[in-house]
């Protein structure tokens, strides 16, 4: 980002102060060998990438950052993998680095599911290293966690131990499947997936714990 002016913003374009967590945009121009526009399509270059916020020109890197009292940026995640609960947004890549601090933890995904009051709540995903069980006092530790991190709003609504998170063959966890389960429906299309067993533990374990 050499050459850029850097911005963290709310949801409305509006500059947020430091050391809270927003939008992460940059003020053109822009410099030198960045991306100009799309093949053959120049509206939508410019609606993605500088129509994201009415009334402002600002470039959207499609990050969630943070800028910090120094005047240092932090990326927190994909803007795209932000969660709104009872007002507040949320980073899942925030979620999921505190969980990966947990020495049981091998891998984590972070998703949020509709929920009537708040609008989404998040739930945890967590594959553990070997050798160790999923428990209810593991899960409890783990909410813990996130709540001293990062803060009560944050908790999560359950925490899941599975095996395996399912993946595109090129090892990127599909998000969306997760989701789709999680909230009562089809996973969707899964052309991708390297191992197709894993959506269905995954959906034996969310049944389990509906039960």
């Amino acid at each position: 980002m050499w050459g850029w002016n850097l911005k963290v913003v709310d949801f409305e374009g509006n500059e947020i102060e430091k050391g809270n967590k927003g939008y992460l945009v940059a003020v053109p121009p822009t410099p030198p060998a960045v991306l100009l526009t799309v093949y053959r399509n120049d509206e939508r270059y410019v609606n993605s990438y500088y129509r994201a916020f009415a009334g402002h020109d600002y470039y959207s890197t499609g990050d969630y950052g943070i800028e910090d009292e120094d005047g240092y940026f932090y990326v927190l995640g994909r803007a795209d993998e932000v969660i709104k609960v009872a007002g507040h947004r949320l980073g899942t890549g925030e979620m999921e680095a505190v969980f990966s601090t947990h020495p049981h933890v091998a891998e984590v995904s972070c998703i949020g599911v509709e929920d009537e009051v708040k609008g989404e709540v998040p739930i945890a995903m967590v594959v553990l290293k070997q050798g160790y069980e999923g428990t209810p006092e593991l899960e409890q530790e783990m909410k813990t966690l996130i709540r001293e991190e990062i803060g009560p709003v944050a908790t999560p609504k359950a925490v899941y131990f599975v095996k395996a998170l399912p993946k595109t063959r090129s090892g990127k966890v599909i998000r969306r499947a997760i989701k789709n389960l999680a909230e009562g429906k089809e996973p969707g299309d899964l052309s991708t997936i390297e191992d197709p067993s894993t959506i269905d533990k995954i959906k034996q374990i969310l049944e389990e714990a509906s039960q």
